[in-house]
């Protein structure tokens, strides 16, 4: 997704472009709310750059947002929280067109799910989370809410942090996908969680139920720096199925 990104903001400014993303995702994970920022001497504004570059991205990338930015700005590290969105569909019944979701075919202990997720929030090392094994070094994240909500057959998992580790959502998912089926209890999901080892939690889940709706920053961060020359971008992409 960068690169085809890339190339179609060069072909439309003329000149080479860099972009920085405020996260990266897994293949296969979507994004309705990926923020990236780049530099341009170009001097087309944000609607008109926006539909250049929509014009010549494949039909699963689109950007929904192109605006001025202070010169402090970056994507990535001024990022004050991004929230995850986990979609499960619960049923004998898959939708084959439907691309974000898990289709989990048995029921789910959803209330001991709740009590679980309760585990993950507060600042700690979320090293049993992360990609790899063993323990963990410079892992610490500020989880501020972890929230199971129902649609009918559908089960959503919203979680925010400050950031989070590569995997880590989806691994939140995976072990709290045995507390659900009953192979783990509430009490042992918290043991996992303090255990920093990546080898004590459950699998992975799915890519395709996992994707990145919110990145925050502070009003300041995020206010237009004046129009000059040289001058920084940011842009918002409307979905993401590919590794950047």
């Amino acid at each position: 997704m960068q690169g085809e990104l890339e190339r179609a903001l060069a072909k439309v400014c003329d000149e080479p472009v860099r972009i920085a993303g405020a996260g990266r995702t897994d293949a296969g994970v979507h994004a309705i709310g990926q923020v990236m920022s780049f530099r341009t001497a170009s001097r087309l504004d944000g609607a008109k750059m926006g539909r250049g570059v929509n014009a010549l991205l494949p039909s699963d990338i689109a950007v929904s947002a192109l605006e001025p930015c202070g010169e402090e700005f970056h994507a990535r590290f001024t990022a004050t929280g991004r929230t995850y969105e986990y979609r499960l569909r619960v049923g004998s019944d898959r939708d084959p067109l439907e691309r974000w979701a898990y289709h989990h075919p048995a029921a789910l202990r959803l209330d001991a799910m709740r009590e679980a997720g309760a585990a993950l929030i507060g600042r700690r090392d979320f090293g049993a989370f992360a990609s790899g094994e063993g323990p963990s070094r410079g892992m610490v994240r500020t989880v501020r809410r972890a929230d199971w909500s129902r649609d009918g057959d559908l089960l959503r998992f919203e979680i925010e942090a400050d950031a989070f580790l590569r995997g880590m959502v989806r691994a939140i998912v995976g072990t709290l996908l045995w507390v659900g089926r009953g192979k783990t209890s509430v009490e042992r999901f918290g043991e996992i969680v303090r255990s920093q080892d990546r080898a004590q939690a459950g699998p992975s889940a799915p890519a395709q139920g996992l994707c990145l709706t919110r990145v925050t920053y502070d009003e300041d961060e995020t206010r237009a720096g004046r129009a000059e020359r040289e001058r920084p971008m940011r842009g918002t992409n409307a979905d993401d199925d590919d590794q950047h």
